[in-house]
């Protein structure tokens, strides 16, 4: 184990409490946020309040956003929290914890925990979009954009990274980016922003398919940062997609990441907005794990999760105007083992106990309409399950 620390901090005396005490005393802290799960046919949870109040008629269109902070446990999470008091972590009025085990391995990888969200089924590591014998499942966004949904995929990975690619690709290696990249192209996505140029762009692919020509039709491309407001409007008033891919490969550290996260997210819901029949959006902060599998120094992990924040901003004041929206935010698994301890010279520290992904159990947050099932521990395909039927009730009693 070792320590990474935040400068600038009042010093302290270093302690480190026993992992599983300090694990067993978190978790009682997230699930005592919810209680146990109520119903929530005729209940909204306010993200400003945290009242229950009546929700609109059944005619409201249905948004789902599902935001994911990859490799993100409670520790990261409270890096978060000791860097800003107002931290929007405190507007979720419904909390809970998920189980990431999937179907043959105790600590899961980003594409086996995305299929489970994105379609309910526990498969195997490496697996996006099947199950575990390989055969195909139809995934929120999928299911959503069959019913005259309008659909999106926010990340600042590459958007053939594993938890994007689960949500529009079927395949058993999730390192086979083009292939990934020619089915993602073809999925009925309206809005798709992120990283990932070379995987599209006919120039730098070995088969030298335009995936990017096929990927731009329908939608208004936003060829960099600064085209991406103009871009969003329009394709929010001609009822065109959106499509941004800012960099050839992963986007930038969150120092240096242009557009943010937050930019990326509110392009996305003004885009998917303007479409009356609702809405699935999928949102990752997809570096936060990156982060972690190096063991950052506090400062670093800091950026990641400051800007996975402006994200939630944008998502929760989203949730405020526009009632029967639903948002979710959890992680696909935690990465590190982190602790925050106190440092006798810099203050606060991470305390990492490997550089790979744990069994941790991750933090599940809800706001808006349907979101008090989400209290509680939950396994991941439970949780990918209630996101199908929270945004396609009629659809997932009938299946």
């Amino acid at each position: 184990m070792h320590s990474t620390h935040a400068p600038g901090r009042a010093p302290g005396t270093f302690r480190s409490t026993a992992r599983l005490a300090r694990g067993i005393a978190l978790s009682a802290t997230f699930v005592a946020v919810a209680g146990p799960p109520r119903s929530a046919s005729a209940q909204e949870a306010s993200p400003r309040t945290g009242t229950s109040v009546p929700t609109r008629a059944e005619t409201v269109p249905s948004r789902v956003v599902l935001f994911i902070a990859d490799g993100t446990g409670v520790s990261q999470w409270t890096v978060a929290l000791f860097e800003d008091s107002d931290s929007p972590l405190r507007r979720f009025p419904v909390g809970g914890l998920v189980d990431t085990r999937n179907v043959e391995d105790r600590i899961t990888d980003s594409a086996a925990s995305a299929t489970a969200y994105a379609t309910g089924v526990l498969t195997r590591n490496r697996y996006l979009g099947v199950d575990s014998e390989g055969a195909r499942l139809a995934t929120i966004l999928e299911r959503a954009a069959e019913r005259g949904l309008a659909t999106g995929l926010v990340a600042t990975s590459t958007v053939t990274h594993a938890t994007p690619a689960a949500f529009a690709a079927h395949i058993t290696d999730r390192n086979a980016h083009a292939e990934i990249a020619s089915q993602m192209a073809a999925a009925p996505i309206r809005v798709l922003l992120g990283g990932g140029r070379q995987w599209f762009d006919p120039v730098s692919r070995k088969d030298g398919a335009d995936e990017l020509g096929r990927l731009r039709r329908g939608k208004i491309w936003a060829g960099s940062a600064a085209e991406l407001p103009a871009a969003a409007a329009a394709a929010a008033a001609s009822g065109q997609g959106l499509a941004g891919l800012f960099a050839a490969d992963a986007m930038s550290r969150a120092a240096d990441r242009s557009p943010t996260l937050g930019e990326m997210t509110a392009a996305a819901l003004q885009v998917l907005d303007a479409d009356p029949e609702g809405f699935f959006l999928m949102v990752e902060a997809s570096q936060v794990d990156w982060r972690s599998h190096d063991n950052e120094e506090w400062s670093v992990v800091a950026d990641e999760m400051r800007d996975a924040d402006g994200a939630l901003q944008v998502l929760l004041d989203y949730v405020e105007r526009h009632p029967g929206t639903l948002l979710v935010v959890t992680a696909d698994h935690e990465t590190g083992g982190a602790a925050v301890v106190e440092s006798p010279h810099d203050g606060w520290a991470l305390d990492w106990a490997t550089g790979d992904h744990t069994a941790d159990m991750v933090p599940l947050l809800a706001a808006g309409h349907g979101a008090a099932p989400f209290g509680g521990v939950r396994r991941i395909d439970a949780v990918g399950r209630l996101l199908g039927e929270a945004l396609l009730p009629v659809a997932a009693a009938a299946d």
